[in-house]
């Protein structure tokens, strides 16, 4: 399967719409946001709307130990992670999950000619994985009670 497969099932269950703020937003404005819509991290357009960043979980804390509670005030464009791992909708969910897990991160943008379309998390692999496991044993069973 493929990262398509991912994106299709996400729109029929979650409509598929991409969360995202804007850079000179502040932290605050982004925890709320995350909350509101109990999600993981957030993306940044830039321009052309491609990605220029994103905020996660973990690029809070980080915020959060650093500057305490001040960074809440800081804006979304100083705490982002701006080198942004993309991929493609035809890339395959294992090849997904391997960069995912070599690089330690649990969200990524999925770009269509250059454009936008989509973002999947660790979750969103992980499940597809697992449905597809679980479609390779039942057809596993099916050939052996039929031999």
């Amino acid at each position: 399967m493929n990262v398509k497969t991912i994106l299709a099932a996400k729109k029929r269950t979650l409509g598929g719409d991409i969360i995202d703020i804007e850079p000179a937003a502040n932290l605050a404005a982004a925890v709320k946001l995350l909350a509101a819509h109990r999600i993981g991290a957030l993306l940044i357009r830039g321009a052309g709307g491609r990605p220029a960043g994103i905020l996660s979980e973990r690029d809070i804390v980080r915020a959060v130990a650093e500057h305490g509670t001040g960074a809440l005030e800081l804006s979304v464009e100083q705490i982002m992670t701006r080198e942004v791992e993309t991929c493609g909708e035809d890339e395959t969910v294992a090849g997904i999950m391997e960069r995912m897990t070599a690089g330690k991160f649990r969200h990524m943008p999925v770009l269509s000619d250059g454009n936008l379309i989509g973002l999947i998390s660790i979750g969103d692999v992980v499940k597809q994985r697992l449905q597809d496991i679980e479609h390779e044993t039942e057809a596993m069973r099916d050939y052996i009670r039929s031999a």
